[in-house]
């Protein structure tokens, strides 16, 4: 009961936070922006961890939407919670989206840039730059799987500092994951607002981003949640990342739930579908990113 009540104060506070407390990935403007609004601005909001129980993990959390919009509430400020709870770090990312006019790579380059600075700014916010996992929902899980797949080290020669660090997540954790742009198994709302009208069809990224043909034994560990009965997100996405990983020995844990609509977050109210986060928790003590 406790643990519940500071929770939903995390909650209540997290969505009180003002336009000032996002920070820009790219304070002097960032690649690809049509103008300087709120919508072409991606950036970071922090949450750190208390000092007395921070484990020295921390998470760049993608909320879902579609590529179409940002589920912040039950896929962002709820798992900030639930992360700072466990003195897990976390830092929401408000990456740009397909519905304002930002198709590939524009979503891929923040997600990257996102792990940069958040590993730039771990000595300061007492986070450990090895322990910088990626979380993501719905389509924001086919980003945090873009992530651990399409990574690179850095540009050892780059002006800007942060360029220079490797945007790598140390672990992965996918929640009803868009995974595949095969139209079989594709959110196709996902696909067109992450490609655009003029692309949905081509080929060439079709294949480049279905993510489970990206695994590689340079993956990070992944934990996958999933739900047969998720009619937007068919299952077969967490199935497919999961085959990849295991075909690549890459450490991984994969929960597939019977029931459930798509969307869940944390569980809510729903007392089988709330046991999930509770073996993500394991895991990540299990595989020693989170040390409390």
């Amino acid at each position: 009961m406790k643990r519940a009540v500071i929770f939903f104060a995390l909650v209540l506070s997290f969505n009180m936070v003002a336009a000032e407390d996002w920070q820009p990935l790219w304070p002097e403007g960032a690649p690809g922006a049509t103008g300087n609004a709120e919508q072409d601005v991606p950036a970071l909001l922090a949450f750190a961890a208390a000092k007395e129980n921070a484990t020295g993990c921390g998470v760049v959390v993608c909320p879902g939407g579609g590529y179409g919009g940002l589920a912040m509430d039950h896929e962002g400020h709820q798992i900030a919670a639930w992360l700072n709870e466990r003195g897990i770090s976390a830092w929401i990312l408000r990456y740009r989206l397909g519905s304002k006019g930002y198709h590939h790579p524009i979503q891929q380059g923040d997600v990257l840039r996102a792990i940069r600075t958040a590993r730039h700014n771990a000595a300061a916010t007492g986070v450990d730059p090895h322990r910088i996992g990626v979380w993501g929902f719905s389509a924001g899980g086919h980003l945090a799987s873009t992530a651990a797949t399409h990574f690179d080290l850095g540009d050892a020669n780059a002006a800007d500092p942060i360029d220079r660090i490797s945007s790598r997540p140390d672990f992965a954790v996918l929640c009803y994951p868009v995974i595949t742009m095969d139209e079989a198994f594709t959110h196709k709302g996902s696909r067109r607002n992450l490609l655009g009208n003029d692309r949905y069809d081509n080929a060439e990224l079709v294949e480049l981003l279905s993510n489970e043909k990206r695994v590689t034994e340079n993956t990070p560990p992944t934990f996958i949640f999933h739900t047969t009965e998720d009619q937007a997100v068919p299952v077969e996405n967490a199935i497919k990342f999961y085959s990849a990983l295991r075909k690549h020995a890459i450490d991984c844990e994969l929960h597939i739930y019977q029931k459930g609509r798509h969307g869940v977050g944390l569980g809510g109210n729903d007392p089988v579908l709330a046991t999930w986060p509770t073996h993500l928790e394991n895991w990540l003590k299990v595989n020693k990113f989170s040390t409390n």
